[in-house]
């Protein structure tokens, strides 16, 4: 656990230098090395492109996701599910709906999960961690103790492996979307939670707090308009990371029976956990929804690694 809290506490390190050497501030310098990085450029158009399916795919299904036509029009038989025709790209699943159409309409509710359930866990830990950061960098002795206090409860949750800690919310919460959705969220908080402290702490030592004590402005207002924008930036670095993540423990949320339970709603982790008794008679279903939620992860990822790099002082050039 001591490795794990290393990395996350040295990332948050990040937003202690705010300018190079000429002068530039980091997130301008930062966004001209994404510009120049070929990895930043590859994750930020497979994330576009996700995006634009999301906000786009309900109206360029050609089918209705929800239509059994192929159990209506008797194509569907025992052990036979036709795949890709010209009137139908991806074939039909096995309840006779257009394959195609479900992937389209899938994706919106693929990214619902990953940024509701990020958006959880970093408003629950940002709240937590801004308020140990503050009480540590700016509390005295109290504000020492109410970060132990809050530091020892994220560090028991960081210490339970992620997908286990997800698993045992939604076995308490019940089946649904919205449980995955917290579930995958409550996993990302201590993350959260000790970046932000960090770099809050990281803050608290600077020249402009200093002089801002000195004259005589409160300690809160130091925390909240100075501290804090100041110490944003490994947060929102891990946030990107994390959306990859929340999809893929979203789909194995859903894949070991803890998702929606309505597969009417077409969702790629549900899609994916649907097709696992067809993979005899058509392995596609379970391809498709499989290099989606793939796709999307490496273009979090490769975008999210490739801002580190460029908001890292360390790895800067």
């Amino acid at each position: 656990m001591s490795t794990k809290t290393d990395k996350i506490d040295r990332l948050g390190e990040l937003s202690v230098v705010k300018q190079d050497e000429r002068g530039v501030s980091l997130w301008a310098e930062a966004f001209r090395q994404l510009r120049r990085n070929p990895a930043a450029i590859v994750g930020a158009s497979i994330l576009a492109l996700f995006v634009l399916i999301s906000i786009i795919g309900p109206w360029l299904a050609p089918y209705s996701p929800t239509d059994t036509m192929g159990i209506r029009e008797g194509v569907i038989k025992p052990g036979l599910i036709p795949g890709p025709s010209a009137e139908h790209w991806l074939g039909y699943d096995h309840q006779g709906r257009d394959e195609f159409s479900r992937m389209l309409v899938g994706a919106r509710q693929t990214l619902l999960v990953g940024v509701i359930s990020t958006l959880i866990g970093l408003t629950i830990g940002a709240l937590i961690g801004g308020i140990a950061g503050a009480s540590a960098g700016l509390g005295g002795r109290f504000g020492r103790a109410v970060d132990g206090v809050l530091m020892r409860i994220v560090d028991m949750l960081l210490a339970l492996p992620s997908l286990l800690l997800a698993v045992s919310i939604a076995a308490l919460l019940g089946a649904s979307l919205t449980t995955v959705m917290i579930a995958v969220g409550m996993v990302s908080v201590p993350v959260f939670a000790r970046l932000l402290r960090g770099a809050m702490i990281a803050q608290s030592g600077s020249d402009y707090v200093l002089a801002s004590t000195s004259l005589g402005v409160k300690k809160s207002k130091i925390a909240l308009t100075h501290i804090l924008p100041n110490s944003l930036a490994p947060v929102i670095v891990q946030a990107t990371l994390t959306l990859a993540t929340a999809i893929i423990e979203a789909a194995a949320l859903s894949f070991l029976g803890l998702g929606n339970p309505d597969s009417s709603i077409p969702e790629w982790g549900v899609m994916l956990a649907d097709a696992q008794q067809y993979l005899g008679a058509r392995p596609g279903l379970a391809i498709y929804p499989a290099v989606g939620i793939i796709i999307t992860a490496l273009g979090f990822t490769l975008l999210g690694e490739a801002m580190r790099e460029a908001l890292d002082p360390k790895l800067r050039k």
